[in-house]
């Protein structure tokens, strides 16, 4: 499903995906990169979608409405449990109004990360400063040279890591 997932200032619009493990996708994936143990991600699960008019557009004000709302939005058991968990109490326009905020604002606490074994890009490792951008060698040790995902560079999804680790070793490489 296509989200906005929000991990402090950061925002990334892509697909988020729920496994077994809990959520995944470009969207969590990019995210965890700024997420800090304890903090909360958001997730706007209907962006530019307004939810809460539908419902309030319709005949009957029920769960079953706010289901059907999420058709083409959400997966269809995702959308069942969601609403399950969020259903108000009662159905009034103010009511709807909470509701419409919660699902711009889904907020949940993650126990943790899968580890660095199933990490798709780390960060930290070899300071840029001590390194000529020009060779990638090492300024405080002639012959030294650092590339790859041992530099601490880290960029989005989308082969940005593996152009720095050609782009870098290309770099040391020609000097060598």
């Amino acid at each position: 499903m296509e989200v906005i997932a929000r991990a402090g200032e950061c925002a990334f619009r892509e697909k988020m995906l729920v496994t077994h493990g809990g959520l995944s996708g470009p969207a969590i994936l990019q995210a965890s990169s700024y997420w800090e143990p304890g903090k909360p991600l958001t997730m706007d699960l209907a962006p530019d979608k307004n939810i809460a008019a539908t419902v309030a557009a319709a005949r009957t004000r029920n769960a079953a409405v706010l289901r059907n709302a999420f058709v083409g939005i959400l997966p269809k058991r995702f959308a069942d449990r969601w609403v399950e968990l969020h259903e108000p109490d009662e159905w009034t326009n103010a009511s709807l109004e909470k509701l419409e905020k919660l699902i711009h604002a889904w907020s949940v606490a993650p126990a943790g990360t899968e580890g660095y074994e199933k990490a798709e890009v780390t960060a930290g490792g070899v300071d840029t400063d001590e390194l000529s951008s020009k060779t990638m060698e090492c300024k405080n040790v002639r012959g030294l040279f650092f590339i790859g995902e041992v530099v601490d560079v880290t960029g989005h999804l989308g082969g940005f890591n593996f152009q720095w680790a050609w782009a870098s070793g290309v770099a040391a490489g020609r000097v060598v």
